[in-house]
């Protein structure tokens, strides 16, 4: 049984929907194996009667018709005979009548899958909420998927689902404090070096957390799930990018990659992946910075905290760089069994993988600085360009108050605590 630690703020608002007296459409979004399925399964142990599909991965190159017999299986296997349907809104209809009373929790996972292959899927699932599904005030529908900027185009953003939304979720890494969980009895004796070793190659991501062998060490968890072939992170970033991306995953890659040793401008990665700063490339760091993989940090005028246009891309996904700096430079080595341990050098990616830890837990940091939140003007890393009258300069973090106070913060990982240098 999967462990499920957190998430009590969405938590939080999915239950506040059961206070409503009219139905609602829910939208959850967020990386693959951030813990929508979970959350989602979670919520279900509300219901008295709940209703959970999922679309096939696009890796298995399904066609439309292949994700339409996908979901009548996966209907009959809960009960609900759908005969010889051949259509979307027949299989909706079908599903509403056996959610037409009572509290009622109907979720489509991995929505992006399910409907991407056929034109008239999202039609006709608005259809059935607004003939069907809405009519019973006790019934709440999720829509959940991994690739985020789909959802943003094709239900967010859209018409045909303007006004039709209740509640958005966008999950994103789980905070330190929740992650120390995932270790169990052990982790008060475990010392935080080590957990950040381990999170220098998971990060926040629940799903990879889950894998931990707490009597383990670090290096060989790292080990057996990075480096053999039969690890669950040995073969992850083909999986994400050919499911999320398809025919993209290429271009996309290649974006990531270019990011792996640090943060870059538009202008920088234009230059060194020799492509205009329009078109595809900016398509590419919108997708993947919805999908929860990069971060765009932008700068602001200090002297009145307005944010600039001045920003750096930065890849805030740490299993994304630790395969690409170390798992697949070895990848045909590992295919064939004969790698043995961890890469010698493994350990200098800590600084880059700290950093992101760091700036995905920016509310501890607040907190810490005891910065009450409404004093708060603005937090990011900053950067400066150089001109006549200033230097160039850039900040690991700075955060700025209403009251013009300015915390700089220098971020720095070392097993060995550190001096005033």
């Amino acid at each position: 049984m999967n462990q499920f630690f957190g998430r009590e703020a969405e938590m939080k608002g999915l239950k506040d929907l059961l206070r409503k007296k009219t139905s609602s459409l829910v939208v959850l979004r967020g990386r693959r194996r951030i813990g929508k399925s979970s959350l989602a399964e979670e919520f279900s142990k509300l219901f008295p009667t709940h209703y959970m599909f999922t679309g096939l991965p696009l890796s298995k190159n399904p066609n439309a018709k292949a994700q339409y017999k996908e979901f009548r299986r996966q209907l009959t296997e809960q009960g609900i005979p759908s005969y010889d349907s051949t259509d979307w809104g027949d299989l909706f209809s079908i599903l509403a009548k056996h959610a037409q009373e009572g509290q009622v929790l109907i979720v489509l996972d991995e929505i992006t899958w399910m409907g991407s292959k056929d034109p008239d899927f999202l039609g006709k699932l608005k259809i059935a909420w607004d003939l069907y599904f809405k009519k019973n005030p006790k019934l709440i529908l999720i829509i959940s998927g991994s690739n985020s900027a789909w959802i943003e185009k094709n239900i967010l953003s859209s018409t045909g689902f303007m006004g039709r939304v209740s509640h958005k979720i966008l999950l994103k890494e789980l905070p330190l404090h929740v992650c120390n969980k995932f270790w169990g009895i052990k982790k008060d004796l475990i010392s935080p070096y080590e957990k950040f070793k381990i999170l220098a190659l998971t990060g926040g991501v629940p799903r990879y957390l889950e894998e931990i062998l707490i009597d383990m060490t670090a290096e060989e968890n790292i080990s057996r799930l990075g480096f053999v072939n039969s690890g669950i992170l040995f073969t992850e970033f083909e999986n994400i990018f050919s499911d999320l991306f398809n025919g993209r995953h290429k271009k996309y890659r290649s974006v990531v990659k270019c990011l792996a040793n640090g943060s870059a401008s538009l202008d920088q990665l234009s230059k060194k992946l020799k492509k205009s700063k329009g078109g595809d490339l900016s398509s590419a760091l919108k997708d993947l910075e919805e999908s929860g993989f990069l971060s765009r940090d932008f700068t602001w005028q200090i002297k009145d905290g307005i944010p600039s246009k001045l920003s750096q891309y930065r890849l805030s996904d740490n299993y994304l760089r630790f395969y690409l700096k170390f798992i697949e430079p070895n990848k045909k080595t590992i295919e064939k069994q004969t790698f043995r341990g961890l890469p010698i050098s493994w350990l200098s990616i800590m600084g880059l993988q700290f950093e992101n830890l760091v700036l995905n837990n920016l509310n501890r940091i607040i907190d810490i600085l005891n910065i009450p939140s409404h004093d708060l003007l603005t937090s990011s890393p900053y950067l400066q360009t150089k001109t006549i009258k200033r230097k160039k300069c850039q900040i690991d973090l700075m955060i700025q108050t209403k009251f013009n106070q300015l915390y700089i913060c220098e971020i720095k990982f070392s097993k060995n605590e550190l001096g005033n240098e």
